[in-house]
């Protein structure tokens, strides 16, 4: 509202006069006026999008339908391409719209079921969130029309975009990707491990500021349907900040006012390979000859001329899921939970509009959310750690047993119901006031031991070992029982590794007494390095080499004990044939690089968009909290493609205080400008201020759009 002085006619002037006694009151009304029409409780005239200047959309729904509508529209004009291409993908008809290269994963989602469930769960949301989704997708196939020279021909094949595509999307993306993926299922065994994360939770008693503080910290792929959005969602009854997968219309990873959360993936077995006896033209269960179910799908396959070649493809499914493999009279078939919980996607909204830790627990105790560990932190003070998922009831066999092929001749093997919520590992407000989750088992939350192994069936999860990267981030809280917000933000950057400091003072010494020179300017690197993987860190290169010459199974002197789960493994086992690996290796970087103690930061490198920047931190396997994974490039130097992508860090005082990191940039769109524009704070290790009022975002405003 402006005003504008202007003379008045002599007939108000003497209403002026006697009503100035009631101007500063008349004021504040207007003020209070003014200020409520603005609440982010309040629904606005319009939808609309303000866009801040690290390309983050602050959504103001002035319902929750136009919220949907708005997200949608915010995932298209960052990430159009890759949601489209993804989306493809979901259906199982990557191969019709791009080439041969997509028919393994079409027939992957194909054989999964996807596109038919996905109908199934549009039809099984109740009438409000099927309103959301319709509205999500109006808002991608609004933008696509408006802004179609923005996008891709290539990928323009898949409009328009409808709710089931969000549907198959989220399955891809959850049971198939996340629970399981045509990886893990070549090699049937389970360990192989999945995309990792840190999650703390912090207890006043433990903060120096007296207030709860929750740090989350995905670790993911940098890219396809790993990729994280940043975002705000405001609209009558939700105002929550934080980030969700690519092509996913709800935050996954959020916090409000009063709550937040994040999610780390858990050590949780929500799949199942069983090797099925062929008999006649079905197999064999509890004594009889069952038929398998078949259907079939007709794929269609772009060539390089355009034409599409027909293939046809079939499965076969049993009672415990369809066949991923046969050969020689046997045959693999393969269960996966999540596949009859269609509302993930309302929890994880409710979740992000609860108010208190009450409830919060009554969103999750639907259990729509398969898997991955749930980390929680409050305005009242609470702190959580649940073990969440979907974990089958099992008649037998501890967690070891279960990742190995399992007899399917049976019903005895065969789990058809889940563990209720209350039967889950969980802990609320630990006497430590601590709590953490490096993607180890539940039982190494918080010192002293929370949750007890022996409280839960022996498949809930397995007993250990509490490897390097949980044992440096145990270390970081219990040695600091007044951390800061700022001091937070700095363990969440520490590069510092763990397994250095356990081995080092074996492997110097005995490096040291060597007639090899090599050997002994080595041992002269390694001691002079500062044990991190900072850019600049001189020695790094060396030992990482090393570490990744070394077999963790036969190395250590002492081996891993869950009577000392954060002290052990520890010594050389061989420290004669450490040393003669050490040589090695040292001659093979000397080679190289040019010399034993080339700087971390000119072998590994940030190469993203046209940057090409030196990096810091490191795999999680050497004990590196502030985790980032490596490829080679090519030349001897290897660049990042996975590992620290989304970060938050928040503390629940008044005003919150909150900063994050989208690692990447909140954008792929060729012509968006937020293509890689934080890597600049990600070398520095620094965190920008989360904007959550209208006054900051308006501030830092790059772009408005009205709905």
């Amino acid at each position: 509202m402006f005003f504008t002085a202007k003379t008045q006619p002599d007939s108000l002037l003497g209403w002026q006069k006697k009503s100035k006694r009631f101007l500063p009151f008349l004021l504040s009304i207007i003020f209070t006026l003014v200020v409520s029409s603005q609440s982010i409780s309040s629904a606005p005239k319009n939808t609309e999008i303000l866009w801040d200047t690290y390309g983050i959309p602050h959504i103001y729904g002035n319902n929750s339908q136009g919220a949907f509508q708005a997200f949608g529209w915010a995932q298209m004009q960052s990430h159009g391409n890759l949601l489209l291409r993804l989306y493809g993908q979901a259906r199982g008809r990557a191969a019709e719209y791009w080439g041969e290269e997509y028919l393994d994963s079409d027939k992957w989602v194909l054989t999964m079921g996807v596109p038919k469930r996905a109908n199934a769960w549009y039809k099984a949301q109740n009438r409000e969130f099927r309103s959301y989704l319709n509205a999500f997708t109006k808002g991608i196939n609004a933008y696509a029309k408006e802004h179609s020279d923005l996008i891709d021909d290539q990928v323009k094949v898949v409009l328009p975009i409808t709710p089931e595509d969000v549907l198959s999307h989220l399955q891809r993306v959850l049971l198939f990707t996340f629970i399981v993926d045509p990886g893990r299922v070549a090699n049937i065994h389970h360990t192989e491990s999945a995309p990792g994360s840190n999650g703390w939770a912090i207890a006043p008693k433990r903060a120096a500021n007296k207030k709860a503080m929750l740090l989350a910290n995905p670790h993911l792929p940098w890219g396809d349907l790993f990729l994280w959005y940043e975002a705000q969602i405001t609209a009558p009854g939700i105002d929550a900040y934080g980030a969700s997968l690519v092509g996913i219309p709800v935050l996954a990873i959020a916090f409000n006012d009063n709550l937040g959360w994040t999610h780390t993936v858990n050590t949780h077995d929500g799949w199942d390979a069983y090797k099925l006896k062929l008999q006649k033209d079905g197999y064999l269960f509890d004594g009889k000859v069952r038929p398998f179910q078949n259907t079939t799908f007709v794929l269609k396959v772009k060539q390089k001329n355009g034409s599409l070649r027909e293939q046809v493809f079939s499965v076969n499914s049993s009672v415990h899921g369809p066949v991923v493999s046969a050969k020689a009279g046997q045959a693999v078939a393969l269960r996966v939970v999540g596949q009859d919980s269609p509302n993930v996607l309302e929890q994880w909204w409710d979740m992000a509009k609860a108010k208190n830790l009450t409830q919060f627990q009554k969103a999750l105790q639907r259990l729509q959310l398969p898997m991955f560990t749930v980390m929680y932190a409050d305005r009242e003070g609470h702190i959580m750690h649940l073990f969440n998922g979907l974990v089958p009831v099992r008649q037998a066999g501890d967690f070891a047993y279960w990742q190995n092929i399992i007899p399917g001749d049976t019903s005895k093997t065969l789990w058809t119901k889940f563990h209720p919520y209350q039967d889950l590992p969980k802990v609320i407000d630990p006497p430590s006031g601590w709590l953490q989750n490096a993607n180890d088992p539940p039982w190494t939350t918080t010192f002293p031991a929370a949750i007890k192994a022996e409280d839960y069936p022996p498949y809930m999860a397995p007993r250990g070992p509490m490897y390097f990267r949980a044992q440096r981030s145990a270390k970081m809280l219990a040695e600091d029982d007044n951390i800061s917000f700022e001091e937070m933000i700095a363990y969440k950057h520490s590069t510092q590794m763990e397994l250095a400091e356990r081995i080092l003072d074996d492997l110097i010494p005995a490096a040291q007494q060597q007639e090899d020179k090599i050997a002994r300017r080595a041992a002269e690197v390694l001691a002079a390095w500062d044990r991190k993987a900072d850019a600049d860190s001189r020695g790094a290169v060396l030992f990482s080499s090393w570490v990744d010459n070394i077999d963790f199974d036969t190395v250590f002197k002492t081996p891993w004990s869950e009577k000392s789960p954060r002290t052990t493994p520890d010594g050389l086992a061989d420290p004669q044939n450490a040393v003669k690996t050490l040589v090695n290796v040292a001659t093979k970087v000397e080679k190289a690089y040019g010399k034993l103690d080339v700087a971390w930061g000119d072998v590994f490198r940030l190469q993203y968009g046209k940057l090409d920047l030196p990096a810091n931190g490191g795999e999680g396997d050497k004990g590196i909290f502030r985790v980032v994974d490596f490829a080679p490039v090519g030349d001897g130097r290897l660049r990042a493609v996975a590992g620290d992508s989304y970060v938050a860090a928040v503390e629940f005082s008044q005003p919150i205080k909150a900063m994050a990191l989208t690692s990447y940039g909140n954008a792929t769109q060729p012509n968006s400008p937020h293509v890689g524009d934080q890597l600049q704070l990600f070398i520095r290790q620094q965190l920008r201020p989360i904007w959550r009022t209208r006054q900051e975002i308006t501030e830092h405003l790059e772009e408005r759009k009205v709905f």
